[in-house]
């Protein structure tokens, strides 16, 4: 194999991890508990994307179920945005800096 071979094979590869990544981000799955009462939804990347809680599992009103959401949406987002740069930081560290597509 001639290294012209082996740049095209890893252009192709970068580009199915492009097209795979943007795939994942499209996805929405569903994590739930308490028979459903608290539904939380990620896409295929793993990042959080909202909260949703039934009257069952607070007993409070609308307005008030609807801030808790606010408020557990924000923290969620939160801690994910610090997992994704402490990832990317790691991710940094292991490669010596080099910028290896697909992998953050």
């Amino acid at each position: 194999m001639n290294i012209m071979q082996i740049m095209k094979q890893a252009q192709n590869v970068q580009a199915k991890l492009k097209a795979t990544q943007e795939e994942l981000s499209k996805m929405e799955l569903v994590g739930e508990a308490g028979g459903g009462a608290v539904k939380i939804i990620c896409d295929g990347q793993g990042k959080f994307k909202s909260i949703k809680l039934t009257s069952d599992a607070v007993n409070v009103d609308d307005e008030a179920r609807e801030m808790l959401e606010d408020l557990i949406s924000t923290a969620m987002n939160q801690a994910s945005e610090k997992a994704s740069k402490e990832m990317e930081a790691q991710m940094k560290k292991a490669t010596g800096g080099l910028n290896i597509p697909g992998l953050f």
